[in-house]
């Protein structure tokens, strides 16, 4: 196996991966051999802050790579993008919903990471004292202090806005010339770094609270839950029996994490898969409303255009 480009440059998790797959690395990419599968991966180290690692494939099994840049004592933040290549055509489109998890290394300290068989994600790691250093924060920042402080387990997931979709479009195609491209890519990853704690910073959060992996898991299978039931509203306590939380910490633990209450991240949701039984499905607008649980279809209608902007027989006409 080759490598053909300067190893300081790249993650040497790449590297390691190129090794273990018998591949070569070129410009900080590596193609799947077909005999483990197909897609690619690439990664850039910018600087001793900044690094992308771009990850769109699908294996036959599932590999394990040791980490070699694991360094518990080093404060990083870490945002990783999910959903964020094509969907097949088989996934549910709300657990595709593009998003962002940003979090300190307090919840990312694996020692290795599974190379599971269908992957796609953009994962970016900057040094949090040298982003820190960037700001000048007071004491009512209190969600980009603390993620920026790194000295608490954090999570926040954060839905990915239509707007920045061009920004992270551009670091996919890298459509620029190779001289240019490292310089390129470095300046859409602040971009995107920016644009989301921008968003992070207006949560409405008085104090943010230290998670455990039990606790994230358990929030995670409970919004799962949710959203694969559509048309019944969730219950918190039911939601809060089935976690062993206290419906108190099961409340305050999900607004921390996706910056909304359980029902208005529900009803989000359930708005957004009305809109797609109306386009795509081409249901009428009885049959969405039914199937998404709502008896009264004038109370559907209303809440309809409260979080899509217009009636739903306007929407579906489109």
């Amino acid at each position: 196996m080759k490598i053909t480009t300067q190893g300081h440059n790249v993650p040497r998790i790449l590297i390691r991966l190129a090794e273990q797959l018998g591949t070569e690395l070129k410009q900080g990419r590596l193609e799947i051999p077909e005999r483990y599968g197909r897609g690619y991966c690439a990664g850039f180290v910018f600087n001793a802050h900044l690094r992308l690692l771009i990850s769109n494939y699908e294996l036959h099994d599932d590999i394990v790579v040791e980490n070699p840049e694991i360094d518990p004592s080093k404060k990083t933040i870490f945002f990783k993008f999910q959903h964020i290549f094509p969907r097949s055509a088989k996934e549910s489109p709300l657990s595709v919903a593009p998003a962002v998890l940003i979090g300190t290394s307090r919840v990312n300290t694996d020692e290795a990471i599974a190379v599971h068989s269908n992957t796609g994600v953009i994962n970016i790691e900057v040094d949090a004292d040298y982003l820190k250093g960037l700001f000048d924060l007071h004491e009512d920042h209190t969600v980009l202090q603390s993620l920026l402080e790194n000295s608490q387990p954090l999570l926040f997931e954060q839905l990915i806005h239509p707007a920045l979709q061009p920004i992270i479009d551009a670091l996919l195609e890298q459509s620029v010339d190779d001289k240019f491209r490292r310089f390129f890519l470095r300046i859409k990853t602040e971009e995107l770094i920016c644009h989301l704690l921008m968003a992070l910073e207006q949560r409405d959060s008085q104090h943010l609270y230290p998670l455990n992996s039990q606790d994230i898991i358990t929030i995670y299978r409970l919004r799962d839950q949710m959203l694969a039931h559509l048309d019944e509203p969730p219950v918190i306590a039911d939601l809060a029996a089935t976690s062993n939380m206290s419906p108190s910490k099961l409340k305050r633990l999900f607004r921390q994490i996706f910056g909304d209450s359980i029902f208005t991240y529900y009803q989000a949701f359930r708005m957004k898969e009305a809109g797609r039984l109306l386009r795509e499905e081409k249901l009428s607008v009885t049959e969405t409303g039914y199937r998404l649980g709502f008896t009264n279809l004038s109370h559907f209608t209303r809440v309809f255009e409260k979080h899509i902007g217009m009636k739903p027989k306007k929407y579906s006409a489109i």
